[in-house]
């Protein structure tokens, strides 16, 4: 419904009672919805007396719309229809295992360009599976002998610091060298070094580590966790040189979250598969994949080839607009959009609301909680529900201290809004902001 109250508060305010009247047709679809969501429960209630409500619902765990975007915490991104349907017609045969990971592998590096390709239980199997291999190789008595890398090259250098990923690799028995610029890389290599690892995908900084790594003859990892979409990302780094790189499966490729694709040389990615899953004895075996997200996983990859990228990108961007809209009809909020370059990660519509926590005595993480209990429930990212290693927690990813006067901003990630998710998540928080300006007043 149009709120009156607010709309007399604020009529000596021509911008704010301006900003009230573009929000108008959207205050008319709440009340659409919310009348149509009734009646819908009422017929529900009716027709199946006793129901206890969704699958998670009757566990006791409450579903949730996600503003976070694809956190793992969070269950990723939905799949997905194609993916879905996937992963369903893939459960009803058995296969054998490295028949099915070959053929797959085939498809994935033809998509992309590279020479060839797998899937893994999400991009952190990757970087295990990647390191495993560029150490122990293709030997059965060197892979059956991780994490002991005795008589193998046992050193891999990360680029920029240390991070929370970093496990991944030191599972395998690595040992970490820091290369901090990447003009501390030339001296960090030794005749230990067995894999580079970054998160640097950009052209240029990419290119220039590899000036450095090709004559060296060390293999370079580059990890691309969420930079699908879009699917250039996919094709573009095929064109790079790089050795290896991977993609999570689950997040913006919204295919299975315990999927991902790693890419590269043909023996490096050989050696990849002979230290993971299904091959028992391996430091990876435990990070399984199964032929259901095998299938699911390929036909992610293949539904981005094909999507209207820019289309998608209109639809995310309406809809945190519409949030943007409903929000500023209360005074004192503010709000702005940005899409990150493709070649970062989270590349789609991202929108930050900010205000004057003093003047409106809340803060962003108490407006999270009260988001976090109402019904339905809503996450947005906070302090309170992010997920890192206990260590690691109130430092940034290069592991220095937060500044403490960095300032505190909501944000809501459009990839993992559903349709109408909008019109919630801007209604509750005009609320929420707005009871706590008058209260604060």
């Amino acid at each position: 419904m149009l709120p009156e109250r607010e709309i007399h508060h604020d009529l000596s305010d021509r911008r704010s009672f301006m900003k009230v009247l573009a929000a108008a047709p959207l205050f008319a679809s709440i009340g659409a919805r919310s009348f149509a969501a009734t009646a819908a429960a009422t017929a529900k209630a009716a027709t199946f007396k006793g129901s206890s409500g969704n699958i998670y619902a009757r566990l006791g765990v409450r579903p949730l719309i996600n503003c976070c975007g694809p956190w793992t915490n969070m269950t990723s991104a939905l799949e997905l229809p194609e993916v879905r349907a996937a992963c369903e017609e893939g459960a009803l045969h058995f296969v054998n295992l490295h028949e099915l990971q070959d053929a797959v592998g085939r498809r994935l590096a033809e998509l992309a360009g590279a020479e060839a390709a797998m899937v893994t239980s999400g991009s952190a199997g990757a970087i295990s599976s990647a390191t495993a291999g560029c150490i122990a190789g293709s030997d059965p008595k060197n892979i059956y002998q991780l994490p002991d890398t005795t008589g193998m090259k046992g050193e891999v250098i990360v680029m920029g610091g240390r991070s929370s990923w970093d496990s991944c690799i030191r599972l395998t028995g690595a040992k970490l060298v820091v290369a901090h610029k990447v003009d501390d890389l030339q001296s960090a290599i030794t005749p230990q070094t067995a894999m580079i690892y970054t998160t640097w995908g950009t052209d240029e900084i990419l290119q220039s580590i590899l000036k450095i790594s090709k004559p060296a003859g060390v293999p370079v990892m580059l990890d691309q966790a969420s930079t699908i979409p879009p699917f250039s990302n996919y094709t573009r780094l095929a064109k790079t040189g790089v050795d290896l790189y991977c993609f999570s499966g689950g997040k913006g490729m919204r295919g299975p979250q315990v999927s991902g694709v790693l890419l590269g040389r043909k023996d490096l990615i050989e050696a990849a598969r002979f230290n993971s899953n299904p091959w028992e004895g391996s430091i990876c075996r435990p990070m399984k994949v199964g032929k259901e997200e095998i299938m699911g996983c390929l036909a992610a990859v293949e539904y981005w080839s094909k999507a209207d990228i820019a289309a998608i990108n209109k639809n995310w961007q309406r809809q945190v607009e519409r949030i943007a809209t409903l929000v500023e009809t209360v005074p004192g909020v503010h709000t702005s959009i940005v899409t990150p370059p493709s070649e970062q990660e989270d590349s789609w519509p991202l929108l930050t609301i900010w205000w004057d926590e003093q003047k409106f005595g809340m803060t962003v993480n108490q407006c999270a909680q009260q988001l976090r209990e109402g019904n339905p429930r809503i996450e947005v990212p906070s302090d309170a529900n992010r997920e890192g290693v206990l260590a690691r927690i109130g430092l940034t990813e290069s592991g220095k201290p937060i500044p403490p006067d960095t300032p505190n901003r909501l944000q809501i990630k459009s990839l993992t809004l559903q349709p109408g998710d909008e019109l919630i998540v801007g209604n509750r928080l005009r609320q929420i902001l707005s009871k706590a300006r008058k209260q604060a007043a």
